[in-house]
């Protein structure tokens, strides 16, 4: 579904991105690890058309999209959900959805779009009971139940999360991760950065790490979680000799 070949992102003359290549199939939730400063982030905005790589290509469904501008990528079938929620906090719950929906509501699907809203909010019960709020009001976890569903508005075949368990409670961020895999059943492909690799790999098919730039591991969940070298970086555990 998703090819990533030698893909290069430079800010100016500092290269973040170093010639990475994966791929995700339709329907796997993957997970990209790593610590601050890895990449992660530069990698998802390159994915989404928010930064323009360098060297490389970006294949969705067969067709490059390396170049294309941020809203003919979501137009595409890829939405990004970014670090920070990024909500408009002055505007109701309600109305961040209707941005989320903007393209489809121009394009006369609001009957689909109600639907679709509705569905979404059976999977984020607190999001239906803050409708008429202020999103800069929510706590964290709502904001991010807020962003995700904003996301899923706009109806995309691939989500992409970058760092979802930033700022929030454990007991919030079981319920999100829970909500991930109840989209992939759903039939929604999702790729998940995260700094929190437990969480990650509880979740995902596949997942890759990412250091300086460059994918130094993957692999599929279960050997992943075995891994010594993951586990001594990234769970918190010295890994068995």
């Amino acid at each position: 579904m998703l090819i990533v070949e030698n893909l290069v992102v430079a800010y100016d003359s500092l290269e973040v991105v170093r010639g990475i290549s994966f791929r995700v199939e339709e329907g796997e939730i993957i997970t990209i690890l790593g610590s601050n400063g890895a990449g992660k982030t530069t990698t998802l905005r390159s994915l989404s058309g928010l930064h323009r790589p360098r060297a490389g290509r970006i294949l969705f469904k067969g067709l490059d999209i390396s170049q294309l501008s941020a809203h003919r990528v979501v137009e595409q079938g890829l939405c990004l959900v970014p670090e920070g929620r990024q909500l408009f906090p002055d505007h109701t719950v309600m109305e961040n959805l209707e941005l989320g929906a903007y393209r489809r509501l121009r394009a006369g699907e609001r009957a689909e779009v109600r639907r679709d809203r509705e569905q979404i909010l059976d999977l984020f019960p607190r999001v239906r009971e803050r409708l008429d709020q202020k999103a800069g009001l929510l706590s964290g976890g709502e904001q991010q139940m807020v962003a995700i569903a904003r996301a899923l508005i706009s109806r995309p075949a691939f989500l992409m999360l970058d760092e979802p368990s930033l700022g929030l409670a454990p007991m919030i961020l079981r319920s999100i991760f829970d909500s991930f895999v109840k989209m992939r059943a759903n039939g929604l492909t999702l790729l998940i950065v995260e700094q929190i690799a437990l969480l990650g790999l509880q979740v995902c098919d596949r997942a890759y790490v990412l250091e300086s730039g460059r994918l130094v591991i993957e692999g599929p969940r279960e050997t992943m979680l075995k891994n010594p070298q993951v586990i001594e970086a990234y769970l918190g555990k010295k890994a068995i000799a």
